[in-house]
């Protein structure tokens, strides 16, 4: 169980590896801290009740204060990032006490672990501005989606932006074999199933295959197609916490992993043909995508008819328009002279993609590179 004092703590740089420190005198607390840093990958500096490196206390991204030493920290300097480590949910001194060393939470053991273990995790890693993340869905079967979603994804990395994309739909065929990559080393889905709790960042995107400067994670050629929520949340928090942007693949079938990946969702973009049937298809997957992602925008794929434009069927689909696809005829050949999709800055794609990501990141202030 935590509590809040004050609603700010600091925050990493990327890439900032620093110890957190831990204060207390209490040996069996002492062990207990140990562990939990040991869990999320951190070294922390300890001190015995007394701070024993000038400038520890300044310095320290995270100090964890042991009860037993509150008092005799009441003195140090206001400073966040200060949590005060509790066991006894009863002791309605310890709130005075977290006062007077100006705590930012109050995090009481054993039930505040797993919150504490990301807080951890979050100094040992580094933590700076989450990834701007999109997610990609097809209106209806053969829609362009996975086209779409890799070139977005080619196009962020040849900006220089750390990208990673992740496929999301176990019967899509593999985003690794759209960019030419289904034999390219590193992991696939399965070896993530089991993930629960926190992956870290940096060990994600190492053990991934990099493909034209962005890091993939598809399938492999196995029979295993169910991924569970819980791997689901682990992974793409992982994937976001690296910064740059993410872009998802999604299926048009929203199970429990779906959901779970559009709750992590910024933005979501419905890949939809000028055609009316497609139009009536989308319409259905835009009602339940819609329950979850807040922000859904079409995407028509041309050639539009003077009878069905790019923003007739946005409004019949009741979303915003995120732009008109050009068809690009040479696709299937660049694909097959070993060019993945948008590969090519001065096609029909990589205009588009270029575009949307020029005011997706100018609305959100810019993204990590």
């Amino acid at each position: 169980m935590t509590a809040s004092i004050t609603p700010e703590r600091p925050s990493a740089t990327e890439g900032q590896r620093s110890r957190p420190l831990i204060v207390t005198e209490d040996e069996a607390l002492l062990d207990d801290l140990l562990r939990l840093c040991a869990a999320a990958g951190a070294e922390p500096e300890v001190a015995h009740g007394a701070l024993t490196r000038r400038g520890s206390w300044e310095a320290a991204p995270l100090i964890l204060v042991g009860d037993d030493s509150a008092a005799r920290l009441s003195d140090r300097a206001r400073r966040q990032g200060v949590l005060l480590i509790g066991r006894d949910l009863d002791d309605h001194g310890i709130w005075r006490r977290a006062v007077a060393l100006g705590a930012d939470n109050v995090a009481f053991l054993p039930d505040a672990e797993t919150w504490l273990v990301d807080r951890i995790a979050d100094v040992a890693e580094g933590v700076g501005r989450q990834a701007l993340t999109v997610g990609v869905i097809g209106g209806r079967g053969g829609a362009g989606a996975s086209t779409l979603a890799c070139a977005l994804a080619v196009t962020a990395a040849r900006s220089g932006r750390r990208t990673m994309l992740i496929d999301a739909d176990p019967l899509g065929g593999g985003l690794d074999v759209l960019l030419g990559g289904e034999g390219a080393q590193g992991l696939r889905w399965p070896a993530f199933a089991e993930s629960r709790g926190r992956v870290a960042g940096s060990a994600l995107e190492e053990s991934l295959p990099e493909l034209h400067a962005l890091r993939v994670l598809s399938w492999d050629r196995g029979d295993s197609v169910v991924i569970p929520p819980s791997a689901m949340r682990a992974v793409l928090a992982a994937a976001r916490r690296r910064g740059g942007v993410v872009v998802v693949d999604l299926p048009r079938r929203v199970d429990d992993a779906a959901a779970e990946a559009l709750s992590q969702i910024d933005l979501g973009l419905l890949v939809v043909p000028a055609e009316l049937r497609a139009v009536a298809a989308a319409h259905r997957v835009a009602s339940t995508v819609g329950m979850v992602l807040r922000d859904l925008r079409a995407v028509v794929r041309g050639p539009c008819g003077p009878e069905l434009g790019d923003e007739e069927i946005a409004e019949l689909l009741g979303l915003p328009l995120a732009g008109q696809l050009p068809p690009e005829p040479g696709l299937a050949d660049a694909f097959e002279g070993g060019e993945p999709p948008g590969g090519s800055p001065r096609g029909p794609l990589g205009r588009f993609c270029a575009e949307f990501w020029a005011r997706a990141l100018a609305d959100e202030g810019g993204a990590t590179a």
